[in-house]
């Protein structure tokens, strides 16, 4: 069986494009492989050094990756900071890991761009935390979108590098993982293609939003002046709310606003108003399973624990064997 890992940083809440993007394929996986999933709160201090609650975005973040489907029973579901050892691969693997490979990392270039007042070192040596979260299990596959295919590139680097150095083999060459079938990929409200919460306010629908709030976003979404004769081409923005409706409307729905759509005798605000509640019909189960789940501390104590001992017990191991094929051994 091979050992899958996956992280997302814990800087908010989940909305509709992980969902469908990446954790309906979680779910799944978990079942088929050996699976780590963490909350990379080490990560989120690159881009956000002192932030206001990381605590509650963590706990958050847990609360919703255990309402979404992942079983702490089948999978391995931790906290990146729970895991010492990940900290100490990271500073041994920063022992070969070089400033010119890492100033070239495209990310790092764009981030520096962005907060130019913020370039620490753990930006510039994100690459390297991130091949020590792959490589404290020895995964053989990592989900990733295309923005992160060079730092996985980068963790086989760091991975053969130390292989070569060392002369042995410990270290599997980690790939990404091919979910079968093509992603679902959730636009945004605000006109874009993408739904993220680091975009423009009100683009994204989170998995724990109150319905008044999700009315509220999909009337206030983007849209256009409508077709004016039958064939016109469709904008970019409708484009968009005809996609949220095929994931979570009828296909009768979907049907009915696009017929309307190629007559040029389509109503907005009557599409808008159903596709708010398609996606309250769709999140309610999600978001009272958050609900229910955050009012029991006691459970999510015990997911976290469980989570830190059985990732540490990896961890453990994989640190031991690394320090003794470096020559750090006890007198």
């Amino acid at each position: 069986m091979e050992t899958v890992l996956s992280g997302i940083r814990s800087t908010g809440n989940l909305h509709l494009g992980n969902y469908f993007g990446a954790i309906k394929n979680f779910i799944k996986m978990q079942h088929e492989h050996r699976c780590y999933f963490f909350i990379a709160d080490y990560h989120s201090l690159t881009t956000h050094p002192t932030p206001d609650d990381l605590h509650r975005n963590v706990r958050q973040v847990l609360i919703e990756y255990l309402a979404a489907g992942i079983d702490p029973e089948v999978a391995t579901l931790y906290i990146q900071s729970d895991v010492p050892e990940v900290a100490e691969l990271y500073l041994l693997l920063n022992m070969n890991a070089y400033k010119g490979e890492l100033e070239r990392c495209t990310s790092f270039k764009e981030k520096i761009r962005k907060q130019p007042d913020n370039v620490n070192a753990g930006l510039l040596t994100y690459p390297v935390l991130m091949a020590a979260d792959i490589l404290i299990h020895r995964a053989h596959k990592v989900p990733v979108g295309k923005d992160q295919e060079q730092h996985l590139e980068m963790a086989r680097t760091f991975g053969n590098r130390f292989n070569r150095l060392y002369n042995t083999e410990y270290f599997p060459q980690p790939y990404a993982f091919n979910f079968e079938g093509e992603l679902v990929k959730i636009p945004g409200l605000d006109g874009s293609t993408k739904m993220g919460k680091s975009e423009a306010e009100g683009n994204a629908i989170f998995l724990a939003d109150d319905p008044k709030i999700i009315r509220k976003k999909v009337m206030r979404a983007t849209t256009d002046t409508g077709p004016e004769v039958p064939g016109d081409p469709m904008s970019q923005a409708v484009e968009n709310l005809f996609n949220l409706l095929r994931v979570v409307s009828t296909e009768d729905t979907v049907n009915h606003f696009m017929d309307a759509f190629n007559q040029a005798n389509i109503r907005y605000g009557d599409l808008k108003k159903q596709l708010a509640e398609d996606i309250v019909t769709f999140t309610t189960p999600l978001r009272e399973r958050i609900l229910e789940i955050g009012a029991d501390n006691d459970y999510l104590k015990k997911v976290a624990c469980m989570g830190a001992e059985k990732a540490r017990e990896s961890a453990r191991k994989t640190v031991q064997d690394v320090r003794s094929i470096i020559g750090f051994k006890p007198f």
